[in-house]
């Protein structure tokens, strides 16, 4: 199952640099690691299902690369993005 329009729009709400602002690198990295936490529940419980794992991989490349620019470009958003969603040590 999705995310429901309320929970993306939370969590636009909570990382958005200005208001309206949905396309700033730390949304996306909020939003895809949503997505990448639900579909770990989802492997709990499938454990054979291939073809949502190479999604899954697709996404966690994704938030990877972002991650990378946004390192690149305001050091201090990144460590704001990975403290809050808990990504690294």
């Amino acid at each position: 199952m999705t995310s429901t329009k309320e929970e993306k729009q939370k969590i636009i709400q909570e990382y958005q640099r200005n208001p309206g602002d949905t396309g700033c690198p730390e949304v996306q990295i909020a939003l895809l690691s949503h997505r990448i936490n639900h579909l770990m529940g989802h492997f709990d419980q499938h454990k054979k299902d291939h073809h949502s794992r190479t999604g899954l991989l697709r996404m966690v490349s994704k938030r990877r690369r972002l991650l990378d620019y946004l390192k690149s470009t305001n050091l201090e958003s990144y460590q704001n993005v990975i403290t809050k969603l808990g990504i690294r040590k």
